[in-house]
């Protein structure tokens, strides 16, 4: 008689899981804080600024690939273990780095396979194998909050060290912060994996990568995906400098992240759990019409600190709640074998609109002096973001002879 696998209790999974993420994220989305005083100290434009943070970002996308895939393979907690060192050379070079090469090199680069080795590609595959179906786009919604928790905790902490210690010696001590993932790491180390791994075993990686590229609906909800990654790490990255031309203090940017930080608690939670009753694609054309509304809106008022709150606020809904319904589909429509890859698949489009959007906001900068046309970008993918969730299928894919995952 086969013996049953055994599973993690999903207090244990969620908690580690969501500390990671609240780590990991949280760190990365204090990036924007630091462009105004690297760059007035080292002398260097926004655009060098941008365009290390642009590479982190396709950094990320593209070892997401391979992180999900030996995640798949060999399970979480190695990755984990690896992205976690990686994340703290990052971190010393990002602080130490004399010249944009290396700049480009160690924030680009490193962080960015760190990312790819200890966020959500890599936690939502052990959700996926851990916690029931029926369970599951809500574990992914906590997952995410855990996210956003990061940011709100993390931000005015990382601002009020870079006003009381300097920007160098703040990275210096973020370093220690992200040594935390390593121990919580061994939460996640699953029990049984590889047996589990081969009740699953039906398809190999390049049948299951082109299954899911010729299959219309996830390359629908992957061309999507590449709106959010522009339209939130350009936000991130260039809010705190296009609020500073506008005569506000970085205190109300990192006020305004946060807020941004804490409302994508209630967002990404409750976009997994509307998961598990509505279909997706509904909840995704939602999201992305309704930050079109926002930004526009967020353009044509007076600028004040109460419009930059009320505009953080609206956008922390909207800010990651496209990642839960995004993930739990993919793991509906394909299952969980090849979950992680097909996840870092996505991922990689995301990650390409987040390096066209924090790179030509620094790009547009530089040439024009000012933001608009990229705000003016960014609404215009939204509605195109819309329109291409609105077709998705999450209809299970059939496969003869093959187990359900």
């Amino acid at each position: 008689m086969q013996k049953t696998p055994r599973t993690l209790p999903a207090t244990q999974v969620l908690l580690c899981g969501g500390i990671i993420v609240t780590l990991s994220l949280g760190i990365r989305h204090g990036f924007g804080l630091w462009m105004l005083p690297i760059t007035q100290q080292m002398g260097w434009t926004r655009e060098t600024f941008a365009l290390a943070i642009a590479i982190q970002n396709l950094s990320w996308g593209v070892l997401g690939i391979f992180g999900g895939m030996l995640a798949d393979r060999y399970g979480a907690f190695r990755v984990l273990l690896g992205g976690t060192l990686l994340y703290a050379a990052g971190l010393l070079g990002m602080a130490l780095s004399p010249t944009p090469f290396l700049f480009a090199l160690t924030t680009g680069v490193l962080i960015g396979a760190a990312q790819a080795g200890t966020t959500y590609s890599i936690i939502y595959g052990v959700i996926g194998r851990q916690i029931a179906p029926e369970r599951r786009s809500w574990a992914m919604g906590v997952a995410a909050a855990a996210g956003s928790f990061g940011q709100f905790l993390l931000m005015p902490v990382e601002g009020q060290m870079i006003l009381r210690m300097g920007w160098q010696p703040a990275l210096l001590a973020i370093v220690a912060l992200a040594l935390l993932m390593a121990p919580l790491a061994f939460g996640l180390r699953e029990p049984d994996f590889h047996a589990r791994h081969a009740t699953l075993r039906t398809q190999t990686v390049r049948h299951a990568l082109a299954e899911a590229l010729r299959h219309p609906p996830y390359l629908l909800l992957t061309a999507g995906y590449f709106v959010c990654g522009f339209q939130v790490t350009f936000i991130a990255v260039h809010l705190p400098g296009y609020l500073s031309d506008k005569g506000l203090s970085p205190q109300v940017s990192a006020f305004a992240l946060a807020i941004v930080g804490l409302l994508n608690i209630v967002g990404s939670y409750s976009a997994g759990l509307l998961g598990q009753r509505f279909q997706k694609r509904w909840i995704l054309a939602f999201i992305y019409a309704t930050r079109a509304l926002v930004i526009a809106l967020f353009l044509l008022a007076p600028v004040s600190p109460l419009s930059v709150y009320v505009f953080a606020a609206a956008m922390g809904l909207l800010w990651l709640s496209t990642v839960p319904p995004t993930n739990a589909a993919v793991a509906q429509i394909f299952g969980l074998q090849h979950f992680s890859m097909l996840s870092g698949f996505s991922f990689f489009s995301h990650q390409l609109g987040s390096f066209m959007g924090v790179w030509l906001g620094g790009y547009l900068y530089d040439r024009s002096g000012n933001y608009d046309m990229v705000w003016m970008i960014a609404i215009a993918l939204s509605v195109m973001a819309t329109l291409l969730n609105l077709p998705v299928k999450e209809t299970p894919m059939h496969r003869p002879l093959t187990q359900s995952a």
